[in-house]
């Protein structure tokens, strides 16, 4: 899911899944229009800028897996501390000036009273419903973290794990196979840069130039996109022929052949996850189902519960 192959587990960093106190309404009363704000904020942006849904989706994902759904994400870098965003896996995430300007519009709307980390939650849930795929209501009341560390992203799950390796990242943050298989789906969204799959085009092992797992047409095609070597910093593929849309081409394209990343394809490839695969694949209103449900249980991953309301979602208060 990330572009960074790494593969370390630190079993400090951690995050279970938390029994905070999350609540539908949890703004109901203290700040009532705060969904609109975001959503109409989300809305305007994607409008100029197609990029945002990908990247949004992905930045809940990679906020949720260091730390919990804390917002640390979002924490500039200081001259005494190299912040998550500034990680490897994360260089290419962008779209933080989204939250700004949805956080500005909150603060003149409701002071202090938003959390940054329910905003990234919220967002994430109204670019995927935004893109033609499920809508769900999110659960509210995450505190933000005080703690960013770029050398935690180390342990974000790579492009090149096997499914085993993906099984047990997802079971550190309390989350099961159906969560992995569902979640991934998310790349129906995504583009990915050259470097994150390169690796399966060329001198892949002693036996096999390509990776035998990709489509053979399919591979001739991103070999083409991905010469070696390759000068263009911003060659890429997106990850599903219908990028724009949420939707269950990911799986399809899985079936057959044409996961970009390795991680993608193992799944296929793995009894305990292809059997989903394919369902997801044959049964888009089940993928949707299943995608809402995993996304509530990652939004739990290790929430906050008596962190601050930051007032910039870039600095801690």
């Amino acid at each position: 899911m990330a572009p960074f192959s790494t593969i370390v587990f630190l079993v400090l960093l951690t995050v279970p899944l938390c029994s905070a106190a999350l609540g539908v309404q949890y703004y109901d009363q203290t700040c009532p229009y705060a969904e609109d704000i975001i959503y109409q904020t989300i809305r305007n942006v994607s409008i100029y800028d197609p990029k945002v849904p990908a990247r949004i989706l992905r930045m809940f994902f990679h906020d949720c897996f260091i730390r919990g759904c804390d917002a640390s994400v979002l924490l500039d870098s200081t001259p005494g501390n190299k912040a998550e965003k500034d990680g490897p896996p994360n260089l290419s995430l962008g779209a933080f000036y989204v939250f700004d300007d949805a956080k500005t519009k909150l603060e003149k709307a409701c002071p202090r009273t938003v959390s940054c980390a329910d905003i990234v939650a919220i967002a994430a849930r109204d670019v995927v419903a935004m893109s033609g795929g499920p809508y769900w209501n999110v659960l509210k009341g995450r505190k933000d973290g005080r703690v960013s560390r770029a050398n935690e992203t180390i342990n974000l799950p790579g492009p090149s794990f096997n499914t085993s390796q993906l099984i047990q990242s997802f079971a550190n943050r309390g989350l099961g196979v159906k969560d992995l298989v569902s979640l991934s789906g998310g790349h129906t969204l995504g583009f990915s840069h050259c470097s994150s799959f390169e690796g399966r085009l060329h001198n892949f092992s002693s036996v096999h130039d390509t990776d035998p797992t990709l489509n053979a047409v399919f591979a001739q095609s991103l070999k083409k996109t991905c010469p070696k070597p390759n000068t263009d910093r911003n060659a890429g593929q997106f990850l599903d022929p219908t990028s724009s849309v949420f939707d269950n081409t990911y799986y399809k394209q899985i079936i057959s052949g044409k996961g970009v990343f390795a991680s993608d394809q193992s799944l296929l490839n793995d009894y305990k996850t292809g059997w989903i695969v394919k369902a997801f694949a044959n049964d888009q209103a089940l993928f949707f189902k299943e995608f809402a449900a995993s996304m509530i249980n990652l939004g739990n991953v290790g929430v906050v519960e008596n962190g601050e309301v930051r007032l910039n979602c870039r600095v801690v208060n």
